[in-house]
């Protein structure tokens, strides 16, 4: 047991780790910090911690275990804030979707004898808030940590049990190689969504109008996506756009293979590719990251649609 665990910002991800380190008994004393009275009172309302401040430093004191659980844009000022407070041999860690960035712009700011170990949770939904979180979202997901070279390994094996007592699959990697597979498994594909919704918000009223009454399971797939919290996206894109860049050359690239595949009725090389893409979607499920059950807007067994 973490003996005070704080958490700086309680959106989805903050609110979920408070509800699972409390449901698995994984921290005595939780501390939720952010900048907003009203969702700090949210917080509070749903019973999220033990201490509510909404200054950072304040919640870190003492603690052993610190996440930023914030837009990845505001963490080099809470780093400047926290660093002075932050007690030796604490933890402090992150759930940012990229990582170099945040190697760059925390590390300079963790004092001599504080632990730092970023991680990226991959486990999300397109809700936000404190309201939004539950104690199973780490269920059975990957959570990557990139601790930086010569990080002690005792602190890593420390975080990744934390990880794991949130049901959480734990995988290391260094920070730029994270920042290029997520640019492809997880980035470009936001943006991908993000455009395509775009592209119907930008057509006429009538047509738009049609295309939200009959749409089908792909267009209502790419909204879920493209509804995702705007600020915490925006600063995906602006701190990890390398990588991104390079896999959306790629990306753009095939396409124009497959648009002339579709332009000159290649029906071979079309389904070449539909074949390859499919065994893609079927080893996903194999391993155990998607649900195989039919999802058309219905709920599944549990309740939930995939």
């Amino acid at each position: 047991m973490i003996e005070k665990l704080a958490l700086i910002g309680i959106g989805l991800i903050g609110s979920s780790i408070a509800r699972g380190a409390r449901q698995a008994g994984l921290a005595k004393t939780i501390a939720i910090a952010t900048r907003r009275e009203e969702t700090l009172d949210e917080a509070r309302e749903l019973g999220l911690g033990d201490i509510y401040t909404t200054d950072a430093a304040e919640a870190v004191e003492g603690a052993d275990l610190v996440i930023l659980c914030s837009p990845v844009g505001t963490y080099e000022a809470l780093a400047r804030r926290i660093g002075p407070h932050l007690k030796p041999g604490a933890i402090l860690s992150d759930v940012g979707s990229v990582k170099e960035h945040v190697v760059n712009v925390v590390g300079p700011h963790v004092p001599e004898g504080v632990h730092f170990v970023p991680g990226h949770p991959l486990a999300g939904t397109e809700h936000s808030g404190p309201a939004a979180g539950f104690a199973a979202l780490f269920k059975n997901r990957w959570c990557v940590l990139t601790p930086p070279e010569g990080t002690d390994p005792e602190a890593v094996d420390k975080l990744a049990a934390f990880w794991r007592g949130l049901g959480s699959n734990v995988e290391t990697m260094p920070a730029g190689h994270h920042d290029l597979v997520l640019a492809i498994t997880s980035h470009v594909p936001h943006l991908v969504a993000y455009n395509i919704v775009g592209t119907v918000d930008d057509l006429e009223h009538a047509t738009k109008s049609e295309v939200i009454k009959f749409s089908a399971s792909g267009f209502r797939d790419f909204t879920r996506i493209a509804a995702s919290d705007p600020v915490m996206w925006r600063d995906v894109f602006l701190t990890n756009r390398d990588a991104v860049l390079e896999m959306l050359g790629r990306f753009l690239e095939d396409l124009s293979v497959l648009q002339r595949a579709v332009r000159v009725g290649d029906g071979e090389a079309l389904e070449e590719l539909f074949t390859r893409t499919r065994a893609v979607r079927r080893s996903i499920i194999e391993a155990g990251q998607e649900t195989a059950a039919p999802d058309f807007g219905r709920p599944h067994e549990n309740g939930t649609s995939s």
